[in-house]
């Protein structure tokens, strides 16, 4: 028995049109899930370094407080009369209207 071996001449572009669909497969993943996430990360930070005293938030506990002051990375909550908690900034997701904002768009309509 004898074995033929042929040999198959590669082109020059055959090597970068085997990855093309692992660049495509990158780039699809890069704009439907990392981009998005950047985005909330930064308009997350901003909304962490623009926080003052004052402001009602919800943390990621779900604990819903008024920020009644700071000290470096912790936040000092007022959850109820006479009763403070101290979180870490970090924790805060997100910010709550006020009531003047709250009330304002339901007497719009």
């Amino acid at each position: 028995m004898q074995l033929n071996c042929f040999l198959i001449a590669a082109s020059p572009n055959s090597g970068l049109v085997q990855l093309l669909p692992f660049v495509l497969i990158f780039g699809v993943f890069y704009l439907l899930l990392i981009v998005p996430q950047q985005r909330q990360r930064k308009k997350t930070q901003e909304m962490l370094a623009n926080l003052k005293s004052g402001d009602r938030v919800v943390t990621s506990g779900g604990i819903y407080g008024t920020i009644m002051g700071f000290r470096d990375n912790v936040v000092q909550l007022q959850v109820a009369n006479q009763v403070r908690i101290d979180v870490s900034r970090s924790a805060i997701t997100g910010l709550q209207p006020n009531e003047s904002e709250a009330e304002a768009p339901k007497k719009k309509s």
